[in-house]
C-alpha cells in the first residue's frame, strides 16, 4: 500500500462538543442553531476531494465552552478509548474559551497515544460568510488523516489547529476574543503549518517509542487546585484564602516576570505556612512567553526557600491540566512535587 492510497483510506471521527463552529445561522431569523454534523459533507464540500471516511460524535447536550467542566474531558477520552482501533485519528470540535484547558487535560490523560488528537473551532459560526470554521476543519481532518511511508500517524499527539497553525495542546493558550488568530504557542514552535502545503516540523513532534502497545486513559482527575494570580495591591486575605484553603490541595501561583512575587513578611509567612501544611505550590509566569527562574532574584528565591515548586515554561493551563492528572494519581504530595519537575508530554522545556 503507497502512501497515497494509506490516506485516500484514512478513517477518522468528527467529535462535536459545542461552540461557533457547529453552529449554522438561519437564513430568515439570523438565529444560530447547531447543524447535524451526519451532514458534514453537505456542509463542507470540500471534505469530499479528500475521500476519506468521515464518521460524526454529537455531545448531547451540547455545550458552551464556558461550562466546560472535567467531567467532559473524562468522556472525551473514553469515546476515544472506545473507539480507538476503528479510526486513524479524531478531530474534536470545541469552543474557544476553554479550548487549552481541555487540550491540555487530554493530553495528561491519553497515555501512548498513537493517533491524532486535532482540536479546533472557530471564531466564526461555519455557514456565514467570511467564517475561518472552514479552513480550520478541513485543514484540521487533513493533519489528522496524515501517515508517514511506514503507515504511521504524522502527529500523534493532542494539538490544537487554528488560522494556519498546528500547536502542541499543552503549550497553547487564547490569546484574541476577536480576531482569527485567536491561540498562540509562545514558549515553543508550531508542529505544523498550513500554507500551499503543510509543513511538518518533524523534530519537535513526539512519537511512541511502541507503535503497538495500547492506548491507556486516566480519567482520576483530582480538581481541587486553586489559581492564585500575584497582583499589586493583593492583601494578606485573600492571599490566606487561595493558599490556606481547608480543601485545597495546590495552588498555582501566576507571579511576575521568571517568578517573582512579593518579598513581605506575611506574604512569605503564608507561602511557607502553606507549604508547611503540605500544600502544592506550583509557579508559573503571567508573561505569554518565558521561564520561571527562581535562583534569579531574591524575591524568586524567597518563593523558592518556602517551598513553592517551578513550572518552568508551562502555561497556566497545562498547570492546571498537569495537577489534575497527577493529583488523580497519588495522595502523596510529596511525589507530586517531585513528579511536576518531570516532562511528561512535552508541556515544559527542561
Amino acid at each position: 500500500m503507497t502512501p497515497s492510497d494509506q490516506t485516500r483510506r484514512a478513517s477518522l471521527l468528527l467529535i462535536y462538543t459545542g461552540g461557533t463552529i457547529g453552529m449554522k445561522q438561519d437564513p430568515s431569523t439570523q438565529a444560530l442553531s447547531p447543524f447535524d454534523f451526519s451532514q458534514i459533507l453537505e456542509e463542507v464540500p470540500e471534505l469530499r476531494k479528500f475521500a476519506y471516511r468521515i464518521d460524526s460524535y454529537t455531545f448531547d447536550p451540547i455545550m458552551d465552552s464556558s461550562d466546560v467542566e472535567p467531567g467532559l474531558w473524562q468522556s472525551l477520552a473514553k469515546l476515544i478509548l472506545e473507539k480507538y482501533d476503528m479510526y486513524d485519528g479524531f478531530v474534536v470540535l470545541h469552543g474557544t474559551d476553554t479550548m487549552a484547558y481541555s487540550a491540555s487535560a487530554l493530553s495528561f490523560m491519553l497515555e501512548n497515544l498513537a493517533k491524532p488528537v486535532i482540536f479546533t473551532g472557530s471564531q466564526l459560526p461555519i455557514g456565514i460568510p467570511r467564517t475561518d470554521g472552514k479552513e480550520n476543519l478541513v485543514s484540521a481532518i487533513e493533519i489528522a488523516a496524515a501517515k508517514d511511508k511506514d503507515g504511521h500517524a504524522i502527529v500523534p499527539e493532542v494539538c490544537i489547529y487554528f488560522d494556519n497553525m498546528l500547536m502542541r495542546g499543552n503549550r497553547a493558550s487564547k490569546v484574541s476574543s476577536d480576531n482569527f488568530t485567536a491561540f498562540r504557542s509562545m514558549n515553543m514552535p508550531p508542529l505544523a503549518e498550513a500554507g500551499i502545503s503543510i509543513r511538518y516540523n518533524t523534530p519537535l513532534i513526539i512519537r511512541p517509542s511502541d507503535w503497538d502497545s495500547g492506548l491507556t486513559i486516566h480519567t482520576g482527575l483530582d480538581t481541587r487546585v486553586s489559581i492564585l494570580k500575584i497582583h499589586p495591591g493583593i492583601t494578606p486575605q485573600v492571599v490566606r484564602n487561595i493558599l490556606c484553603g481547608e480543601e485545597t490541595r495546590a495552588v498555582i501561583m501566576e507571579t511576575y516576570g521568571c517568578g517573582n512575587a512579593p518579598c513581605k513578611d506575611w506574604f512569605i509567612n503564608l507561602v511557607r505556612q502553606a507549604a508547611a501544611s503540605g500544600k502544592v505550590l506550583l509557579n508559573v509566569t503571567q508573561c505569554l512567553s518565558g521561564t520561571v527562574n527562581m535562583h534569579l532574584y531574591s524575591n524568586g528565591k524567597a518563593l523558592l526557600e518556602a517551598g513553592v515548586v517551578s513550572g518552568y515554561d508551562s502555561t497556566t493551563e497545562s498547570a492546571l491540566g498537569k495537577l489534575f492528572f497527577l493529583l488523580g494519581q497519588t495522595g502523596d504530595n510529596t511525589l507530586v512535587k517531585e513528579l511536576l519537575n518531570r516532562n511528561f508530554r512535552g508541556e515544559i522545556s527542561i
